[in-house]
């Protein structure tokens, strides 16, 4: 088109007139039939098809009247009156949505954000605390119309609910064994507040992430938790070995009371044959005195001298002939014991 003059070349320009103007007359001709109302019936089909509207898996689609709220609609295909009458909101109540509280995370790298993090205990000591907290949509209207920015309130909520629950304790119980019921305390207050905002969302998880001292004089109270842990440990390890040595204690406890009482039951039935045995001896003895009473010393006599030779003669002038010691070999003849009996008639020799 360069160099191009209308006053030397006018063909393009009478060529481009004359398909102008049979376009024109085909719209007239068209318009002047069923044309109009092929049309009109088109854009109004275009215009109810406008309605139709799709709610994904895990979203909630919220309708409006006239920027007022109408009804609310689950997954699927679904259908409302075309603008400006109705309008509609998806919102996606199954997704969890995080904040945190004291630090900023970038992919891999955070950083502490300190405005959020100091803060003060009850003790007036100074505290760093990170909190990260999970949350869900759970009112799709609540959230759309019931607070301005409800995810901006959270996050001040939660900087609330964790600086009034710190600000009740102290910074040793934070950071050691109070830790977890201040988490949950958090937790409770901070849904407490988000009902009472309106904001139409869920807490599902509040998790204290880091209760340290401010880095002056965090490597102290390091120091000061190790030594709390190695007192838990050391409670811990004590509490076991009384469990194990108590027991055994008790057992042998009951083991020796079981033994005495085996040996009082054995002394006493020892105690009663005896005294069964000498009322036997008792009644022998009544009707044969000589008899009895010579059994009872020789008896006598083989137990307290079990290892020597005896002998028993007749009288005080019976002589005993010492005999060889054939039973056992280069062995000295053992005394003899000479004694009086004058019932005895019988001699005897044993050896052991």
């Amino acid at each position: 088109m360069e160099g191009f003059r209308p006053g030397q070349n006018p063909v393009p320009i009478k060529e481009l007139q004359r398909s102008i103007e049979e376009i024109r007359d085909r719209i007239s001709r068209f318009m002047k039939g069923w044309g109009l109302w092929v049309t009109i019936l088109v854009v109004i089909c275009v215009y109810l098809a406008s309605g139709f509207y799709v709610v994904g898996p895990g979203e909630k689609g919220v309708v409006l009247l006239f920027g007022k709220e109408h009804s609310i609609t689950d997954s699927g295909l679904r259908y409302r009156l075309p603008k400006p009458f109705m309008n509609q909101i998806v919102v996606d109540v199954s997704k969890v949505r995080r904040a945190e509280i004291g630090f900023r995370s970038d992919g891999t790298r955070t950083r502490s954000v300190p405005a959020e993090s100091l803060m003060l205990t009850g003790d007036e000591n100074i505290v760093d605390v990170q909190l990260f907290v999970q949350y869900m949509v759970q009112d799709p209207v609540k959230f759309l119309f019931g607070a301005e920015a409800p995810e901006n309130t959270l996050r001040a909520s939660a900087e609330v609910a964790l600086r009034g629950v710190v600000g009740e304790n102290t910074i040793d119980y934070t950071m050691t064994k109070g830790r977890m019921e201040i988490q949950k305390r958090v937790e409770i207050y901070l849904q407490k507040l988000l009902d009472d905002y309106n904001t139409g969302l869920l807490v599902t998880q509040a998790r204290l992430l880091v209760v340290d001292p401010p880095s002056q004089v965090q490597e102290a109270f390091h120091d000061v938790v190790r030594a709390w842990e190695d007192r838990e440990r050391l409670i811990k390890e004590a509490d076991g070995y009384s469990e194990d040595i108590i027991p055994k204690a008790r057992g042998l406890a009951q083991q020796e009371i079981r033994q005495a009482e085996a040996f009082q039951a054995e002394r006493v039935i020892r105690a009663r044959g005896d005294a069964q045995r000498f009322s036997f001896v008792l009644s022998a003895y009544l009707k044969a005195p000589e008899v009895t009473r010579e059994r009872l010393y020789l008896e006598a006599i083989e137990k307290f001298f079990p290892p020597t030779t005896k002998l028993v003669t007749q009288g005080n002038n019976s002589n005993v002939l010492p005999l060889l010691n054939i039973t056992e070999p280069g062995k000295a003849q053992q005394p003899l014991i000479n004694t009086d009996q004058e019932s005895n008639t019988t001699q005897t020799r044993k050896g052991r």
